[in-house]
C-alpha cells in the first residue's frame, strides 16, 4: 500500500467509523518499512484520534528486501497471531493486512505519543537496558520451549542449510561492508570479524538449547520509552524478523551496542541475571552458566546484523552511523566476552 491510497474511505471502513480528513506525517527512521502518523478527524468517539501507519518502504531496494525475506509477510501475522500470546508490550493494531501476490502491506498501530523512539546511535543508559531486558524476559517466558510453535510456519529459524547460507551471504556482502566501513572499526575488531567469517557453519550449529518467540532485531530504534508527558515505560515495535530460536541472541544482541561498551561491560551480567529472574515469573528456570555461555557465544549475531543488512537495506547518512555503530560495539562485546572460543 502507498500512502496516497490512505483515504477517508479507506480509513472509515477498516476502522469501522466515520473519518472526516486525515493529516499524514512521516515518522521513524524505518529501513525496510515506511511510518505514518495519522491525525484523523472525527467525531466518532470509539474511533483514535490517531493511528500509525506502516507500510512498505518507497525505497526500492528496501522494499525488495522486506518482501524477499518475508518481513512484510511475518509484521501481519505476529500481530494477527503472536502478540496475544506472549506479554511484551506492543501497541495495539487496529488492522493488519498482507497481500501474497505483490507482498504490500499495511498495518494501523496504536500510536504510542508522546513516548519516544531510542536511538541506536547515542545508545542508552542502564535504567532504559532494564527495561529492555526484563520487556525481553516477557517476550520469551510465555512460550518458552513450546511445542506448538513449530507448526507455526512463519516464523524464522534455523534449518540444516542456515550455515551454509549465512556463510554464502557474508561471502557476498563482506568486501562491500569492508569498503564502507572497515574505517570505523579497530584492528583488531575488524581481524575478529574476518575470523568470524570462517567459522559462521559452526556457530550457527552451536546455537542449540531452549526455544523462544524472538524478536530477531531487538535495538534501541525498535523501542519507544515513556516520557515525562506520558506513554508506557517500554513498548516494542518492528516485528519483521520473528523468530523461534535462541532467546540468549535477542538479549546479547540488544546488550552489545544498546549501550556503549564501558556502561555495558560495567553492568551486563546484572541485566542477564535481571533476565533470568524475570523469566520465573513465567514459570522459566534458567541455569545460569548456560545462559551466561550463550549470551557471550551470541555476540556475534548482532555482528551478523551489521555486516549484512548494511548492505540490503537503502542507504542514507543515519544508517551509515547507526550500522558503524553497531558493528564497532559488537565485535568488541565479542572480544571482551572471548566469544570467538565458544564456536
Amino acid at each position: 500500500m502507498k500512502p496516497e491510497e490512505i483515504t477517508t474511505e479507506w480509513l472509515s471502513d477498516v476502522l469501522g467509523g466515520q473519518v472526516g480528513e486525515v493529516h499524514q506525517e512521516a515518522i521513524g527512521d524505518g529501513l525496510v518499512g515506511m511510518n505514518l502518523r495519522l491525525t484523523l478527524t472525527t467525531a466518532d468517539p470509539a474511533l483514535p484520534a490517531s493511528v500509525v501507519a506502516k507500510l512498505p518502504s518507497l525505497d526500492p531496494t528496501s522494499r525488495a528486501t522486506g518482501v524477499a525475506l518475508r518481513n512484510y509477510e511475518r509484521e501481519v501475522k505476529f500481530y494477527s497471531g503472536v502478540a496475544n500470546t506472549v506479554d511484551i508490550r506492543v501497541p495495539d493494531c487496529h488492522h493488519a493486512s498482507w497481500d501474497e501476490v505483490s507482498g504490500d502491506f499495511v498495518l494501523l498501530l496504536e500510536d504510542m505519543a508522546p513516548a519516544q523512539t531510542g536511538d541506536q546511535i547515542t545508545g542508552c543508559n542502564v535504567e532504559m537496558a532494564g527495561l529492555a531486558v526484563v520487556a525481553l524476559a516477557h517476550l520469551h517466558g510465555p512460550r518458552w520451549n513450546d511445542p506448538s510453535l513449530d507448526e507455526v510456519e512463519w516464523l524464522d529459524r534455523p534449518d540444516p542449510d542456515s550455515g551454509a547460507q549465512l556463510a554464502m551471504l557474508w561471502s557476498m556482502f563482506f568486501a562491500a561492508f569492508t569498503e564502507t566501513y572497515r574505517g570505523y572499526l579497530t584492528t583488531e575488531q575488524f581481524e575478529l570479524a574476518e575470523r568470524f567469517g570462517a567459522v559462521i557453519p559452526a556457530w550457527v550449529a552451536g546455537r542449540t538449547g531452549p526455544t523462544a518467540v524472538t524478536h530477531g532485531d531487538y535495538r534501541l530504534d525498535n523501542m519507544l520509552f515513556g516520557t515525562a508527558e506520558g506513554g508506557p515505560p517500554i513498548t516494542v515495535v518492528d516485528w519483521q524478523t520473528p523468530g523461534h530460536g535462541s532467546p540468549a541472541s535477542d538479549l546479547s544482541y540488544f546488550c552489545g551496542a544498546g549501550l556503549l561498551p564501558g556502561d555495558r561491560r560495567e553492568n551486563e551480567r546484572n541485566l542477564v541475571d535481571m533476565y533470568a529472574m524475570t523469566l520465573t515469573d513465567h514459570g522459566v528456570r534458567v541455569d545460569e552458566g548456560w545462559l551466561w555461555e550463550h549470551y557471550r557465544r551470541n555476540a556475534f549475531a548482532g555482528v551478523v546484523m551489521a555486516v549484512i543488512a548494511s548492505q540490503v537495506v537503502g542507504k542514507s547518512d543515519r544508517s551509515e552511523a547507526m550500522f558503524a555503530a553497531m558493528a564497532s560495539r559488537h565485535l568488541q562485546h565479542a572480544l571482551d566476552l572471548s566469544s570467538i572460543s565458544l564456536v
